[in-house]
């Protein structure tokens, strides 16, 4: 049985990375991301950032925090892969940036914003082939001769199924709290390298099961059974997508053959016609990812109402809006 969270969970991630009481774990965590930043400290801000206009999407982060010189970090748990992630980490960068303005008179001269996304999956469709393996992507805005010509946006993916070093091999700061957030679940005592560590021995403690209220504990299962049923639920849709999509493709790739008249014409009409199944498969098979955890959430919001948790604590361990969650209370 876990004797600590998994970090992997909504509850788990904001638990170790998003309490004020906790903060030092995120300023140690982000030093040793971001050698160059020497944050000494971290304020947290509202995690809802509403737009210009009522009819422009709103952005929720999960952890949203500043440091004391007025620098910006966004950071993002993800667990399921999803269409245009980049993208949605671009749009989210606008609101830290857009809202530096300032009426009268202003230089346009920005403070840093950094976007940190945590990715308990693999990332490489979204980079380029030499990358394949790699756990941390950094892209910053260069010119055409890969030149960096501005510092002050930075976005950070931690493709964390990439990083397989054991506790013998770690030799940075970053690979110690990588190797943490990846095994933390999975310790039974403090393990060895973290003996002299007294921001790992302190993370450790606070993520132990046995030290939680009956209500974290209730907070935290719920988001571990959705956490679960999430990766479950994906990767059932992309082996019967695979499944189905070989299948067509298969069958059109043969027909398209046979029409061609020619050996050729059915060796190359069966490669495209498994091409093009296979990725409409997978494209039904994401969307219907994201509807199914769209129901998760809100079945553990539910659950989180029913176990007495406030409607403000069960946005936070869902993801989901306050006005959603009044919703399901009505």
């Amino acid at each position: 049985m876990a004797k600590y969270i998994d970090i992997f969970t909504d509850y788990g991630f904001k638990k170790i990375f998003g309490e004020e009481a906790n903060k030092n774990f995120l300023i140690d965590f982000l030093n040793s991301l971001l050698p160059d930043a020497h944050i000494k400290d971290l304020t947290f801000k509202n995690t809802e950032q509403l737009p210009v206009t009522p009819d422009e999407r709103k952005a929720v982060y999960d952890i949203y925090c500043e440091n004391e010189r007025g620098e910006k970090f966004i950071v993002e748990l993800q667990k399921a892969k999803q269409d245009y992630f980049i993208e949605r980490t671009i749009y989210y960068s606008t609101f830290p940036i857009s809202k530096q303005g300032v009426r009268g008179e202003w230089n346009f001269n920005l403070k840093a914003v950094y976007c940190i996304g945590l990715l308990d999956f693999r990332f490489s469709d979204y980079t380029n082939k030499g990358e394949i393996g790699e756990v941390v992507h950094t892209h910053t805005l260069k010119n055409q001769h890969n030149r960096q010509v501005y510092d002050k946006l930075t976005y950070i993916y931690l493709e964390m199924p990439n990083f397989t070093k054991g506790e013998h091999e770690l030799e940075t700061r970053l690979d110690k709290w990588l190797y943490f957030i990846k095994n933390l679940e999975d310790f039974q005592t403090i393990p060895e390298i973290f003996k002299n560590e007294v921001v790992f021995i302190e993370a450790i403690e606070k993520a132990e099961l046995s030290r939680m209220s009956e209500a974290d504990l209730a907070a935290y299962y719920t988001g571990l059974k959705a956490y679960r049923d999430s990766i479950n639920t994906f990767n059932t849709a992309i082996r019967e997508s695979r499944e189905e999509g070989l299948k067509e493709g298969l069958e059109e790739g043969i027909k398209e053959g046979i029409k061609e008249g020619i050996k050729e014409g059915i060796k190359e009409g069966i490669k495209e016609g498994i091409k093009e199944g296979l990725a409409r498969k997978e494209k039904y098979a994401e969307e219907r990812v994201q509807e199914e955890l769209r129901k998760e959430k809100l079945e553990n919001a539910r659950n989180c109402l029913k176990n007495g948790l406030s409607i403000t604590m069960t946005a936070k361990i869902t993801g989901l809006t306050e006005y959603e969650i009044e919703q399901l209370a009505l």
